[in-house]
């Protein structure tokens, strides 16, 4: 049933869009076996209905926990947001990110400057279901329905997640944590990247748009400084002082999840590399052009492109287990090294 409610919400999202003058000029031309929408078919282990007789108050108590950490802090929606993608990016959404000790993920440069707090928050949240459910429910899984619902409560339209993740024993390797997109990236790398992880140009453009909430350090977007237009001038003047300084990210509607940051690109208003650069690639930039003209397309095309990132698995497909005591645990390799030779560790 939940499949067939999000193959019509998308259908109509998506006859909406083609009805849009601004957008379906654009489209004449395209091949049409690209649809500006596509449902992305449930990865193995995953599905919508997992937890309706295990833990049936389950997304009604992430919704409510993340509802109300936000009214204390609206940037915790950022912080979710970016916590999710760097989880699922190097080797799928299995919360290998939470893990401590020797050679975890968060001890990588492209992770250094994830929020503290939204990483507590995904713990408080875990300890409020098993309190609730007892362990039925992974960190992935909670991590993603947070950032779901992170993303509607700053004025994002809510789009179903699967479920049925487990936790992984292990992080990911280094130099899939180093494939992270970064801020000064050209299309091509980005694309790249994204493609060997089943993720198209129209996916990069989409979860692009998680920029249009949150804000980021002086320091990641400096090579913009010596180009010579005004909003790049601008910059520069505002960071000139404090290479630590935050700047928002949607110079336009900073804390709102709408499509606002697509008119900033289109304005050259962009603050990363990675994306004013969408604007200047053909490869992407009628996706930026539609999105901006299109709020329904893009809230329709972001929750499609979520849901595709949010059943990357590594390797080995779903596996792992649910960790039932803190997300936050040591991972095997710290275990094994603290065992000695043997790799044996006593049992509780």
């Amino acid at each position: 049933m939940a499949l067939r409610r999000m193959g019509i919400i998308l259908v109509l999202l998506a006859i909406a869009t083609l009805l849009s003058p601004a957008v379906s000029a654009r489209f004449i031309s395209l091949p049409t076996d690209h649809l500006p929408i596509t449902t992305p078919p449930l990865a193995d282990g995953l599905g919508f209905d997992l937890y309706s007789d295990s833990c049936p108050q389950l997304e009604t108590t992430v919704r409510s926990a993340v509802q109300a950490a936000l009214q204390q802090e609206i940037a915790l929606a950022a912080g979710l947001l970016r916590i999710f993608f760097h989880d699922c990016f190097p080797q799928g959404c299995d919360a290998s990110l939470l893990l401590t000790g020797a050679n975890s993920e968060q001890q990588l440069p492209p992770n250094l400057t994830l929020q503290p707090r939204a990483l507590q928050l995904i713990e408080d949240i875990r300890a409020q279901v098993h309190a609730a459910c007892g362990p039925t429910v992974s960190c992935a899984d909670i991590t993603a329905l947070a950032t779901r619902d992170a993303i509607v409560a700053s004025g994002g339209l809510p789009y179903d997640v699967p479920l049925g993740r487990l936790d992984s024993f292990a992080p990911a390797p280094s130099d899939a944590v180093f494939q992270l997109p970064q801020p000064t990236s050209d299309v091509s790398t980005l694309l790249s990247a994204f493609q060997t992880r089943n993720l198209d140009n129209v996916d990069l453009v989409a979860l692009s748009g998680g920029h249009s909430i949150g804000r980021a350090r002086c320091s990641s977007f400096s090579n913009r400084f010596r180009e010579d237009d005004d909003f790049a001038r601008r910059l520069a003047a505002n960071c000139s002082n404090d290479g630590s300084r935050l700047q928002e990210l949607d110079v336009t509607t900073p804390d709102v999840f709408d499509n606002k940051y697509y008119s900033n690109l289109v304005a050259g208003q962009g603050v990363f590399t990675s994306d004013q650069g969408l604007t200047g690639d053909w490869r992407t930039s009628w996706v930026v052009n539609g999105f901006a003209g299109n709020h329904w397309w893009f809230y329709g095309q972001f929750g499609s492109s979520m849901v595709k990132l949010g059943q990357l698995q590594g390797p080995s497909g779903n596996v792992g287990e649910i960790r039932r005591n803190s997300c936050f645990v040591p991972n095997s390799q710290t275990i094994l090294a603290a065992a000695g030779d043997d790799g044996f560790t006593a049992s509780a």
